[in-house]
């Protein structure tokens, strides 16, 4: 190796330490499964109907390594731990016919509405319409909100209010029975959603910040192959 060559060599392998010495302290961390393949490790079940009829059939089950929704009794699973600041990364198909389910995030008080959801933020699933939000005794906003949510004197987060906020586009799904892609980041007071690496919602001035991750069983069967969280920095704005 001739001299210049070599000098070259080094200085390239020294920039190459520099750099991932300066990743390494900047607080990266690792992605994580919330889901095992094996069982229902780090969440819970809320089903109401369980309460007064606890021999009554799951709706959430593992099955050939996925999670599986089974639709009804309707209710939640929900994660033990809270998170603030993350992606969420949602692999999902309905492997019959198509139907409703979310995944909701900063859940909070259960059944704090219908006497069945969590005080929480939902990305909606439902087939035809997966990006809205809809708000459960929380809120947040989006550009163009007449537009996208009705007349403002009708808006809320409550029972008989207009709680859905519809997405930008519902040409990102894919058709039924085939595996779908959700990337739900909660960042600061904004969450974003994308469908299959499109960006189908962005809303900001969340009333809340963090909480715990749920799933619903919402009356259709759903498969979740992939539940991967990946912690992020807030970033000054």
């Amino acid at each position: 190796m001739k001299f210049k060559d070599r000098i070259f060599y080094y200085s390239c392998f020294a920039a190459s330490l520099v750099l991932l010495s300066s990743t390494m302290g900047c607080g990266i961390e690792a992605s994580s499964s919330l889901f095992n393949g094996e069982d229902l490790d780090g969440w819970y079940m809320d089903v109401p109907l369980l309460d007064s009829l606890p021999e009554a059939r799951k709706p959430f089950v593992v099955r050939e390594g996925m999670l599986v929704s089974l639709g009804e009794p309707r209710g939640h699973l929900l994660t033990t731990e809270e998170y603030q600041n993350y992606r969420l990364e949602v692999e999902y198909r309905f492997p019959g016919q198509g139907g409703n389910c979310g995944v909701l995030v900063h859940a909070s008080t259960p059944r704090a509405l219908y006497s069945m959801l969590p005080r929480s933020i939902e990305v909606q699933m439902e087939h035809g319409n997966v990006g809205d939000f809809w708000v459960i005794v929380e809120d947040i906003e989006v550009d163009n909100m007449v537009a996208r949510r009705g007349p403002r004197a009708q808006w809320g987060t409550v029972e008989g209010a207009n709680r859905r906020i519809v997405n930008l586009t519902d040409n990102a799904e894919k058709p039924l029975g085939e595996w779908n892609a959700i990337m739900i980041e909660c960042l600061g007071s904004e969450i974003k959603v994308w469908v299959n690496g499109e960006l189908v919602n962005y809303g900001f001035n969340s009333t809340v910040r963090h909480g715990k991750i749920a799933l619903q069983a919402e009356g259709a069967e759903v498969e979740f192959r992939k539940l991967v969280l990946t912690p992020i920095e807030e970033l000054t704005r």
